[in-house]
């Protein structure tokens, strides 16, 4: 199975029949987990064996044929499968976190990533960090010996900046530091923080995934002691794993995740060729595209940009919105990575509690979108775009 393409890998990894020998996974709707005697459960509470199980909270067959394949489809050895992609990265913070810990951080993430790190870590003691993570030095100068770890999203969600993956590991490595790396915007299929030897990846299945804006879900990979050991430990005793129905469903996506994700990479190169340099945008960001100013980086670490990109549309606030309300063709929401394309205003959505210096340093301004792209015809998708500048 190491031998297998992604794309095998993500229909294939981690698969159980029952004794009845289905084709398609089987759901596994149960709290617990039946014994034969007292022995048994006894034995079981002490050391859980291979494919055993005791209550839904703390593992599950369908969960577990899920947490292997995407533990294999990222390059990892284990996965936990959570409630939602911030029920991911929050757990992983916490269980390998305490008061006095320090945290280096890049300062351009997720609004609620964000949250996480500067509320709810630092009311409990841990001290964090922000640094500009497209500034190595800036890397270099923050990571102290007593920095327990750090945390970065590969590709920033909004503004799509790219971190030098290998050398912040490096960096944090030779401090004893961990790596864990949100990888959704990179996607699953795409990923290479295993490749650049980050010690956890950790995507939101909500996005790609599923991908078509049905279901809730994250994902923590990384090496098994740290998988089954703190994380574990603490992901069961709090109630975040993932239900089976919502695993089910995963499995089910996964088959055509590749197909989908290069398809919706090729569209969003599409257009961001179709609209650089358009009169009403004040640029167009897409990671491996020449007008990104880190698109050497990108392709150097990733086979592509992933499946977003972000316009800055000239006229601010005011004109962003007309823009926005011409589209036919794109969703007004804030998901990404759906079969369906999405236009998302972050200053005045996901990132809207951020204090406005914090924005403008972060370069989230009143004209900015983050656009995803879908699975419909690229061609559409690009006139439905230029009609809908020619609104403003």
């Amino acid at each position: 199975m190491d031998t297998w393409k992604k794309r095998t890998k993500a229909v294939h990894a981690g698969t159980r029949r029952s004794q009845y020998g289905e084709v398609s996974e089987a759901i596994y709707v149960t709290q617990g987990f039946v014994y034969p005697t007292a022995e048994a459960a006894e034995a079981r509470f002490e050391a859980l064996g291979e494919d055993e199980f005791i209550y839904a909270r703390y593992g599950n067959p369908t969960v577990r044929m899920f947490e292997d394949r995407m533990a294999m489809l990222m390059g990892y050895e284990d996965a936990f499968a959570c409630t939602s992609g911030m029920a991911a990265v929050s757990g992983a913070l916490t269980a390998l976190l305490k008061a006095g810990d320090h945290v280096v951080s890049s300062r351009a993430l997720f609004g609620s990533c964000l949250y996480v790190l500067e509320d709810i870590l630092a009311r409990f003691g841990v001290e964090v960090t922000l640094v500009d993570g497209t500034d190595n030095a800036a890397w270099d100068a923050a990571i102290r010996p007593d920095t327990r770890l750090v945390f970065l999203e590969s590709i920033s969600n909004p503004t799509l900046e790219v971190v030098d993956l290998r050398h912040v590991v490096k960096a944090a490595h030779a401090a004893g530091a961990l790596v864990l790396v949100d990888d959704a915007m990179a996607t699953p299929i795409y990923s290479y923080a295993a490749d650049c030897g980050a010690d956890i990846a950790i995507v939101s299945t909500t996005k790609h995934v599923d991908g078509q804006g049905r279901m809730l879900g994250g994902v923590i990979t990384g090496s098994r002691d740290l998988i089954r050991g703190p994380i574990e430990a603490y992901m069961k005793h709090t109630g975040g794993a993932m239900n089976p129905f919502t695993a089910w469903t995963h499995l089910k996506s996964l088959e055509t995740l590749d197909l989908r994700v290069n398809q919706q990479a090729a569209t969003a190169t599409a257009i961001a060729e179709a609209l650089d340099g358009h009169p009403k945008l004040a640029h167009v960001r897409y990671p491996t595209h020449a007008a990104h100013p880190q698109a050497e980086l990108a392709r150097a670490q990733g086979e592509t940009g992933g499946t977003v990109l972000a316009l800055e549309v000239r006229g601010g606030k005011e004109a962003c919105f007309k823009f926005l309300n011409a589209l036919e063709l794109f969703t007004i929401s804030n998901n990404f990575a759906d079969a369906k394309s999405i236009v998302t205003h972050p200053a005045t959505t996901t990132h809207q509690r951020l204090p406005q210096d914090q924005k403008d340093i972060l370069g989230i301004s009143g004209g900015m979108v983050r656009l995803s792209a879908g699975l419909e015809d690229a061609g559409d998708l690009i006139d439905d775009l230029k009609a809908a500048l020619d609104q403003i």
